[in-house]
């Protein structure tokens, strides 16, 4: 008789553990997928703006020039990334119109999640040389502190790729409603060489 009852209350103890079990093994997996990801990203968009800043900025001011090489270099080197990495470039192309010397590709085609994949590059970022900040999401420049601060000219390249997480499904189980961010940004930055 007292065998039952310790099958019965391990059952018991199992069907209430369970659901915490499965989210804390999605978790792990969700979370790891996101942290690799997340380096990517940042590998990926440090390489762009290497290979970017490495280029003459003298294609940055001619006119005749949509997209200038510098900057197509960079895109090249981050959508030849995601082919090579088997993972989807939502079907960005290499079309965008600049503003000042930032261009902005954005695509949400091919099945990509939204908001897709964005890729921000800036060939004339600017931050002040006694310090390093952390560059942002969208690659805007820092202001200057004054007339007689050096200033570093530089490329910031930024990818910010949609990622459809599975945890917050799982943690809905449990009665949670976290909201996880819809997108991971990796962010690069390559002081220009010319």
């Amino acid at each position: 008789m007292a065998a039952r009852d310790d099958r019965a209350a391990q059952l018991a103890e199992f069907a209430i553990t369970l659901p915490l079990l499965v989210c804390f093994v999605v978790g792990i997996f969700d979370f790891s997928s996101a942290f690799t990801l997340k380096q990517k990203l940042t590998n990926v968009a440090r390489d762009a703006a290497r290979d970017a800043a490495g280029d003459p900025s003298n294609d940055l001011s001619s006119p005749n020039l949509s997209i200038p090489a510098s900057v197509l270099d960079a895109f090249q080197v981050v959508d030849n990334y995601f082919i090579a990495n088997n993972l989807n470039d939502c079907g960005v192309t290499a079309t965008g119109s600049p503003t000042g010397l930032t261009w902005t590709f954005s695509s949400n085609k091919n099945g990509c999640t939204p908001p897709g994949l964005t890729i921000i590059i800036n060939r004339g970022y600017y931050f002040p040389a006694s310090q390093t900040p952390t560059p942002s999401a969208t690659c805007v420049s820092q202001a200057p502190g004054g007339t007689n601060t050096p200033v570093i000219v530089a490329t910031c390249v930024s990818i910010q790729y949609a990622y459809p997480w599975r945890f917050g499904r799982v943690a809905s189980l449990l009665g949670r409603t976290d909201t996880l961010p819809n997108q991971i940004t990796g962010t690069g930055v390559a002081l220009n060489e010319n």
